[in-house]
């Protein structure tokens, strides 16, 4: 499983590097695209170990029920297994948000390389040297 960062509750976007030429552009879209896939994988596992305890929490308020325990033990049991499975369907959401931002993160890679792939293998293969963008916009 992925290692998750508690969120500090500050507004401000992650830091982020000032290199934005094409390489550097078209690898951060590849790690954010495969973090984002992994994650779905994390979400899934997560939802599936959290569907196994509402279940197993269930059986052991029955087993608790049958024991002629205490009937707030059985209902605190079964709260506990609703909330589990409550907490599953919120995770089913979350995975997909992120499978939608992992797609959404490769479409965005390949318009970009369509857009500037070629500008990029023009700029690449010449010994030429070019002014930095905005040097005529004086």
């Amino acid at each position: 499983m992925s290692d998750l960062v508690p969120h500090t509750g500050s507004a401000a976007p992650a830091p982020a590097d000032d290199d934005h030429r094409y390489k550097a552009v078209q690898s951060k879209l590849g790690k954010l695209g495969a973090v984002m896939d992994d994650l779905a994988d994390d979400l899934e596992a997560l939802r599936r170990g959290m569907q196994a305890n509402a279940a197993r929490a269930e059986r052991v308020a029955g087993d608790i029920e049958n024991a002629d325990l205490d009937a707030k033990f059985v209902a605190v049991t079964n709260e506990v297994a609703v909330a589990l499975g409550g907490a599953a369907t919120q995770v089913t959401t979350l995975r997909a948000t992120a499978q939608d931002v992992g797609a959404q993160t490769h479409q965005a890679k390949d318009t970009h390389a369509t857009l500037y792939g070629a500008l990029d293998d023009i700029r690449s293969n010449r010994s030429e040297k070019t002014p930095k963008p905005g040097f005529f916009a004086r």
